[in-house]
């Protein structure tokens, strides 16, 4: 009867671990995930796609990249703290990021919710290479991007970026 039981246990305990672990490679963080507004999910992903793109290249002195935040940002990362200086977080960037790190976008992680009179919300998965650690396989991390649309364009207002 033990051995049943035992038994029964583990393999229990297998179907859950590989059912979470086969979760984790579709990239999606919501099980079947479709956008309430699709120009809206639209244009977030293709702000998305020029905002690191930016990053990726820091291209003119990081205007392009710099001119996508709002002056109050806050930048919560979870291993380097809160940043709620845009200069700050500029020049950061310039530092650490500018030649040695790159992002990449997990394909199809991305969705975007609105906020009723402000703006969406965008979360998803991305990975970040460092050329000063080529033998490091990146993995997958969560982020989350508030988007505030404001008569001049979209800005964003606040990020989470864990890894």
């Amino acid at each position: 009867m033990k051995t049943i039981t035992l038994f029964i246990f583990v393999l229990g305990s297998l179907l859950v671990i590989t059912g979470c672990s086969s979760a984790g490679n579709n990239y999606r963080l919501t099980k079947n995930y479709k956008p309430d507004d699709l120009q809206l999910y639209k244009t977030i992903i293709g702000l998305d796609s020029t905002f690191f793109g930016a990053y990726n290249t820091c291209d003119k002195n990081l205007e392009k990249y710099a001119s996508f935040y709002a002056d109050d940002i806050e930048f919560y990362h979870d291993k380097g703290g809160l940043i709620n200086n845009k200069q700050a977080l500029v020049d950061g960037t310039q530092k650490n990021i500018c030649g040695k790190v790159t992002r990449e976008l997990v394909k199809g992680s991305i969705e975007v919710y609105p906020i009723k009179d402000y703006g969406a919300i965008e979360i998803g998965l991305h990975k970040f290479h460092n050329s000063q650690e080529p033998q490091v396989t990146p993995k997958a991390g969560r982020f989350t991007i508030i988007w505030q649309k404001l008569p001049n364009g979209w800005k964003i207002v606040k990020v989470i970026s864990l890894h």
